[in-house]
């Protein structure tokens, strides 16, 4: 059961951006055409750069007891384009919540 945690840890982690995403409505409750593109945008570009690094023999998978050992191509773990959505989703509230606190310190 192990070999899911880091899977379900992601998975956890978006669900939780998600919340905070939609109470606040920042990106995707805000303008989710807008917040799919950028983070689907930074995703592939992302995959991108991984799958040139994993060409060059520069990434490589490790062995973890928390990984699935699920593999979409060779040296790419299933979780990794999990992780780039989280990475990306996360940059993206993170600056829109740091836009809106700085307008409401602005206004205030």
């Amino acid at each position: 059961m192990t070999g899911f945690a880091y899977l379900a840890a992601l998975l956890v982690s978006l669900g939780a951006m998600a919340l905070i995403d939609a109470r606040w409505r920042l990106a995707f409750w805000r303008a989710p055409g807008a917040a799919a593109l950028a983070v689907g945008a930074g995703t592939a570009l992302l995959l991108a750069w991984d799958v040139v690094g994993i060409g060059f023999g520069v990434f490589f998978r490790g062995d973890s007891a928390w990984a699935t050992g699920l593999v979409i191509a060779p040296e790419l773990p299933i979780e990794e384009p999990v992780f780039l959505v989280f990475l990306c989703y996360l940059a993206l509230v993170s600056v829109l919540g740091a836009e809106r606190v700085l307008r409401a310190r602005e206004r205030a």
